[in-house]
């Protein structure tokens, strides 16, 4: 298949979503994200006889909720998908629209490039690891993480659901990312500890000039060193108080045509990498509903699970 965004997009419907003729499809797009979200209404019109688009300004941040108008549109449609520079995919909106019913993708920070790479992945073989991976992260009590760089890391999760996100959205009332392919899940709160180094990038970022160093105790970030850009995470997070700086995720990249690129949506689904996130955890399970959700991504790590090394220097031991 060649490399368009016109496949991407039949990929995207077809493949990801399996839009329906008698489904309503809402595209919810912003000015940063047009090309896509313009994509994605044209290429609609294949799939559904009921389109619509809305245009809204770019939030300032991920998990920062779209205009009230917007949220209720969401949740009257079959089929939503989310084009915009900052990610819904933690916000009020996306859950209670998948409460309708609704089957929701997230595309935040997409780029034309990402999309036509990344949408044209083989989803099925990317959805059989990821369901392995979230397997073994669910029957597990413990992880460790380390890394050359001086990450060590040990986060208990015995109290949330790990989830699969295979960038297949077939059900009613679920909801993901696309591109996708990451296991993930909230750790417990309160208990994360150690010293963790993000090497690739981060949300509201981009690709790191030099690591980031981050110290965790009891469950939140409480030192940070790095130079410039390790200050710009920490008064990033410092805006929206003290909840923006817990732990809010672990999770397992599994998508083995995305690359390191600086855009956050492409980065934390690299297969051989992990990702740590602070701030909102509601969508997980978790009880933070703060108004940010930021990830780090980490390259080459080791993990293990209850003492079972599972993954060595970023390769897959399953």
């Amino acid at each position: 298949m060649a490399y368009t965004i016109e496949n991407a997009v039949r990929s995207a419907l077809g493949d990801c979503m399996n839009v329906q003729k008698n489904e309503s499809v809402l595209i919810v797009t912003d000015d940063d994200t047009l090309d896509v979200g313009m994509a994605l209404y044209k290429g609609a019109a294949e799939f559904s006889d009921n389109v619509q688009m809305t245009v809204m300004l770019p939030a300032k941040v991920d998990g920062e909720e779209p205009p009230d108008p917007v949220a209720k549109m969401m949740a009257l449609y079959d089929v939503v998908l989310c084009p915009t520079k900052r990610s819904l995919t933690h916000t009020d909106a996306r859950r209670n629209a998948c409460k309708t019913g609704t089957r929701i993708a997230t595309l935040p920070g997409i780029t034309r490039d990402v999309f036509i790479r990344t949408l044209q992945a083989d989803y099925h073989k990317i959805a059989k690891r990821t369901i392995e991976m979230a397997e073994l992260l669910e029957k597990a009590k413990h992880a460790h993480i380390t890394t050359d760089l001086g990450t060590d890391i040990e986060i208990p999760i015995q109290s949330f659901a790990a989830i699969a996100s295979t960038g297949l959205v077939l059900e009613k009332g679920k909801g993901g990312n696309l591109p996708s392919g990451e296991a993930f899940m909230a750790p417990d709160e309160g208990k994360v500890s150690g010293r963790l180094v993000i090497d690739a990038s981060i949300a509201g970022i981009g690709k790191l000039t030099r690591p980031i160093v981050i110290d965790i105790v009891d469950g939140s970030a409480v030192n940070f060193s790095g130079g410039e850009e390790a200050d710009r995470f920490r008064k990033m997070l410092a805006e929206y108080g003290d909840d923006a700086f817990r732990v809010a995720e672990l999770g397992v990249g599994s998508n083995d045509a995305a690359i390191i690129t600086g855009n956050i949506l492409e980065d934390e689904k690299v297969f051989g990498t992990i990702h740590i996130a602070f701030g909102n955890n509601i969508g997980m399970g978790g009880t933070n509903n703060v108004s940010i959700h930021c990830d780090g991504v980490v390259t080459k790590p080791n993990m293990w699970l209850d003492n079972k090394q599972i993954i060595k220097n970023g390769n897959w031991l399953i």
